[in-house]
């Protein structure tokens, strides 16, 4: 009979741990979550399930509502161009041939080149304070759009409005694997990440309300102004309401606090680690995840164009009236809304369907790109944007070592960020208005994000089966290994040396 498994000291099994350079005895400071002390504070006591979600509730109310409204804001932001370039925005800044396509790249240039130095703030300084500031500058960015008159004026504003909202995405993943349990986190994430569709009926609204302006500035300008205003009484808000860690969350009594971070030990990941280290830096290289999850998003973004900048252009394409072109988005967006939804509520109650919900949302999505292909006429718009939002949780849940984590949601972005700098591309002036290289290079995206999808599952379901059986050979005790595991995680070891990690599917 094997052996009844005993779990070491955690500084013999960290030392065993395998890396290119070693891994430094975890009772330097560096190794120690930011959160640790907390953490102890509750080691020996049994997590109150009343309490926890007393706990939750609270943080629901104080997290949730405030990434709701800046995610919003973000793609609205981002996609004014869409709602204004009805309204005269070519002509107001002269553009002509494929410098209209060039705006919706550009903007991804910027998001491209500020990822690692977003990941790297986000990771040494507060990030409620990091994703407060930027929201406050992108909205100042994007009020001066009016200003400019010149295809260059408008190309380094775009830039730069990139540039600082690169910071929100991987800053809210980094939110979800801080405040809420793996269980916890595809219902959250999608309840901020539906308001894609949400911006995409609100922002109909609001352009439709523009074109009824007729007196005073162009039209177009309207846009900017007034999702840039908005933006910038949000980011001063974020300022004060986002909070950064448990424990220094003022809306927590000590007790909440230990109670906060007592939950997300669960997830074997920690909580937060303002140290880089080089070692997981080799190791997010190495991660096969890595690289499916950058291939997955870059095919997911690749149609993305069609859904976001485009829009308007497209319907107006049918015989739509200007003002037509804008309430016709909402049904789009409503249908898009229930989905991200809906997905969300089904991958938290069952917490291993992820990516089969992924894998079941990229086929309709490949069916309406097929029958665009098929119907060059038709209006028949794939809005599911459930696969790459629901691959965001594939970082904050299955990866750990925060390092590792920081820099695999850039490379995701970054993935993300070729994506959409190729999407606008395949939109060519000279096809207009049938669009047929679009929506070849949207049935090719849908396709390539499923077959990663589908690598994705297969990759952890056998590393997961393949630790089961170790662990079984080796005679460990379930409740031992999950202690063992969670305080490797409170010392911020990663998912691929901490062997009592199990992936999320």
């Amino acid at each position: 009979m094997a052996a009844r498994y005993e779990p070491k000291d955690v500084d013999e099994i960290t030392a065993a741990q395998e890396s290119p350079s070693g891994i430094s005895t975890p009772t330097e400071s560096s190794e120690l979550d930011d959160n640790y002390h907390l953490y102890k504070r509750s080691d020996e006591q049994e997590l109150d399930h009343a309490e926890s979600k007393r706990v939750l509730r609270k943080l629901d109310l104080r997290i949730v509502p405030i990434l709701f409204l800046i995610y919003l804001l973000q793609y609205l932001d981002k996609n004014g161009i869409n709602y204004a370039s009805v309204y005269g925005l070519q002509k107001g800044t002269h553009l002509k041939g494929q410098d209209y396509s060039w705006l919706g790249s550009i903007f991804y240039f910027g998001y491209l080149w500020a990822q690692y130095p977003a990941g790297y703030l986000l990771q040494r300084l507060r990030i409620g304070k990091v994703i407060g500031f930027t929201t406050i500058i992108w909205g100042i960015i994007l009020i001066t759009t009016p200003a400019c008159t010149t295809f260059a004026g408008i190309a380094v504003n775009r830039f730069l409005l990139g540039s600082f909202e690169a910071v929100i995405n991987p800053g809210f993943i980094l939110i979800m694997s801080i405040w809420y349990t793996a269980a916890e986190q595809p219902l959250r994430l999608e309840s901020y990440y539906c308001t894609n569709g949400v911006a995409t009926m609100f922002g109909g609204l609001i352009g439709y309300a523009v074109g009824h302006i007729t007196t005073g500035l162009p039209r177009w300008m309207y846009v900017f102004l007034i999702f840039g205003s908005i933006s910038i009484a949000l980011g001063i808000v974020s300022l004060f309401i986002l909070p950064d860690l448990p424990s220094t969350a003022k809306f927590l009594t000590e007790d909440e606090k230990v109670i906060a971070a007592k939950r997300v030990s669960a997830n074997r990941q920690g909580i937060k680690n303002h140290h880089f280290k080089k070692y997981q830096m080799w190791q997010t290289f190495r991660d096969p995840k890595t690289w499916i999850l950058f291939v997955m998003a870059t095919g997911a973004q690749i149609p993305n164009a069609a859904i976001t900048q485009f829009t308007s252009l497209v319907i107006a394409s049918f015989n739509v009236d200007t003002l037509g072109t804008q309430y016709l988005q909402i049904p789009g967006g409503a249908i898009q809304f229930l989905a991200l939804i809906g997905g969300g509520i089904v991958c938290s109650r069952w917490p291993n369907l992820r990516c089969i919900t992924m894998i079941i949302a990229n086929t309709i999505c490949i069916t309406g790109a097929a029958l665009l292909v098929g119907l060059p006429d038709s209006n028949k718009w794939g809005r599911l944007g459930l696969g790459f939002s629901m691959s965001l949780t594939m970082v904050s849940s299955n990866v750990a070592g925060y390092t590792k984590k920081q820099l695999t949601a850039a490379i995701l972005f970054t993935g993300y960020c070729v994506g959409n700098i190729i999407g606008p591309q395949t939109f060519k002036t000279s096809e207009a208005p049938a669009y047929h290289s679009a929506y070849i290079a949207m049935l090719i995206g849908y396709i390539v994000k499923l077959v990663s999808v589908i690598v994705l599952y297969v990759y952890m379901y056998l590393v997961n089966k393949k630790r089961d059986r170790e662990a079984a050979a080796a005679g460990v005790v379930d409740a031992d290994e999950e202690k063992h595991a969670i305080e490797l995680g409170m010392h911020d070891v990663t998912e691929l040396d901490n062997k009592g990690f199990r992936y999320t599917l």
